[in-house]
C-alpha cells in the first residue's frame, strides 16, 4: 500500500509583513480601532491586516495634526489684526480651506483600510502633536510663525509613516502621504517667506 504524503496546510493568515508592528507610537496611545461586523465579507485588499492596522494608526495620527492646525488656521483667519489684515486674512482662508478638505481625505483611507476614523477633541488631543490654538490671539506675524511650525509637524509626521505604507504594499497611502508632504512643505515656505526681511 502507497504511503500517503499529506501537504501542510498553508495558514489561515499570511505571514505579517515586515512592517507589521513597526509604528511609530505617541504616547503609547491605541487609535483606529477596526470596524467590521459578522455580516460583512473580511478585507481582502492585499494588505495583511496588521499592516491596515498599523498605517490607519498612523494616518489617525496626521489626521489629528491636520484637524489641529485646520481650527489653528481658522481662528487665525477670524483673529487676525494689523496692517497685514487684508492679505493674511485671505492667505488664512485658502489654507484651512484645504487643510478642511484633506481631513475628509485622510479620514475616508482610514474607513477604506477598515477601521474608524477619530474625530472628537477628546481622541484628537491625545494623539496630536501640532499645539492646539492659543487661547488669546497673538500678533499677526506670531500667527505665521505658529503655522509655519504647525505645517512643518505634519509634514514630518506623515513621513513617519510613507515607509510603514510602502513596506506594505499600499501605494495608495503612501501617495497620499507624498502628497501631504508636498503640500504642507510648500505652505511652510510661504508662511516662512513673509517672515524674512
Amino acid at each position: 500500500m502507497a504511503k500517503v504524503i499529506k501537504k501542510p496546510k498553508s495558514p489561515a493568515t499570511p505571514a505579517p509583513a515586515s512592517s507589521a508592528g513597526k509604528v511609530p507610537k505617541k504616547g503609547g496611545v491605541k487609535v483606529a480601532e477596526e470596524s467590521g461586523s459578522r455580516n460583512a465579507p473580511i478585507i481582502n485588499i492585499g494588505i495583511d491586516r496588521q499592516d491596515r492596522a498599523a498605517i490607519a494608526e498612523g494616518l489617525s495620527r496626521v489626521l489629528a495634526d491636520t484637524y489641529t492646525l485646520y481650527l489653528t488656521t481658522h481662528n487665525f483667519h477670524w483673529n487676525v489684526t494689523g496692517p497685514h489684515f487684508n492679505s493674511l486674512h485671505a492667505m488664512f482662508m485658502t489654507q484651512y480651506t484645504e487643510l478642511w478638505g484633506s481631513t475628509d481625505v485622510l479620514a475616508e483611507r482610514i474607513r477604506a483600510l477598515g477601521h474608524y476614523a477619530p474625530g472628537s477633541y477628546a481622541e484628537f488631543s491625545k494623539i496630536a502633536t501640532v499645539p492646539d490654538v492659543p487661547q488669546t490671539p497673538p500678533k499677526a506675524m506670531e500667527m505665521v510663525r505658529i503655522l509655519v511650525k504647525g505645517h512643518e509637524t505634519v509634514s514630518r509626521i506623515a513621513r513617519e509613516f510613507i515607509p510603514v505604507a510602502e513596506e506594505a504594499g499600499d501605494d495608495p497611502t503612501a501617495d497620499m502621504l507624498t502628497a501631504r508632504c508636498t503640500v504642507h512643505d510648500q505652505t511652510a515656505w510661504m508662511l516662512r517667506s513673509l517672515l524674512e526681511e
